[in-house]
């Protein structure tokens, strides 16, 4: 496992359960949440200064929309138009009114501009969670259940394969895509042994390389389209959940982690940042 200068990022509060950075270029600004306060944070890359949003709720994700200035958010009760500005929630609907203590846990856009977001139940105590899709006229359908903790999807570059990952089962596993968003193929792309802790959130850099965080594992680490290791980064804290590329290089990778369960650990909970030593890919935003 590597060792490599990582900088935690100066702010004036942990997170409880940090998860699903994204970079909205636009705002020069990283956003995350932390699913457990619950709140939206907003990082200022060039300037330091940070923010945070509470919710009513547990906010599992936050997305910009294109050509707009507000966001898609994935919450316990569904999905919703949210401003930062003014505070306003629009809701959108629950993907899962079956199943009542469940809740949204993280989300990608692909190359058309769709939202694919997971669930998982909030006790982690069944295997209720699944994989949805929220398409650009505000319609959605399941394409997967079954999940213990849905987790972490990115893409290939040419965007016909989608990864996600089921956490509890420490498996990414990987998908075809149709250009109609239909799946097929389902098939394990790789499994974390018991020592790497669980795959947890991810993203694909410019070379097509998944970059994995792993909860419990205290690492960050990247493999190729095929599944091979290439490189384990070790991190300051255990409970690593998520990453992405910022930055107006795209060249610096930035990196959620969770106090919980973790409170002795003095950076646990922080949001760090490293070099890569490669770049990531233009953010996406929801078309709808």
């Amino acid at each position: 496992m590597e060792t490599v200068p990582v900088e935690i990022v100066d702010r004036p509060e942990r997170d409880q359960l940090g998860e699903g950075p994204v970079w909205v270029p636009e705002r020069g600004r990283l956003f995350w949440v932390d699913i457990e306060a619950p709140a939206i944070r907003w990082l200022d890359v060039a300037s330091g200064r940070s923010g945070s949003h509470g919710f009513p709720e547990p906010v599992g994700w936050i997305i910009p929309r294109a050509n707009r200035s507000d966001f898609v958010v994935g919450l316990k009760s569904g999905f919703a138009f949210f401003d930062l500005e003014t505070g306003r929630l629009e809701r959108l609907g629950d993907p899962e009114p079956e199943h009542p203590d469940n809740r949204l846990n993280d989300a990608k856009v692909d190359l058309a501009g769709r939202i694919w977001a997971g669930s998982k139940h909030c006790a982690d105590a069944a295997e209720t969670g699944a994989l949805h899709r929220l398409d650009p006229d505000l319609t959605w359908r399941c394409h997967d259940r079954g999940y213990g903790v849905a987790n972490g999807p990115t893409f290939s570059l040419d965007g016909r394969t989608l990864y996600h990952t089921d956490s509890a089962a420490r498996t990414v596993f990987a998908f075809d895509v149709d250009a109609d968003g239909a799946l097929s193929g389902k098939r394990s792309f790789l499994c974390f042994p018991e020592a790497w802790g669980y795959p947890d959130g991810m993203t694909t850099d410019a070379e097509g390389c998944l970059w994995i965080a792993h909860w419990g594992g205290g690492r960050i680490s990247r493999f190729d389209p095929y599944g091979t290791l290439l490189r384990s980064i070790a991190l300051p804290a255990t409970n690593i959940t998520s990453c992405t590329f910022a930055g107006p290089d795209l060249d610096r990778l930035y990196l959620t982690s969770a106090a919980l369960d973790c409170g002795h650990e003095p950076a646990a909970g922080a949001l760090f940042v490293l070099d890569p030593g490669t770049r990531g890919l233009p953010p996406r935003a929801f078309a709808g």
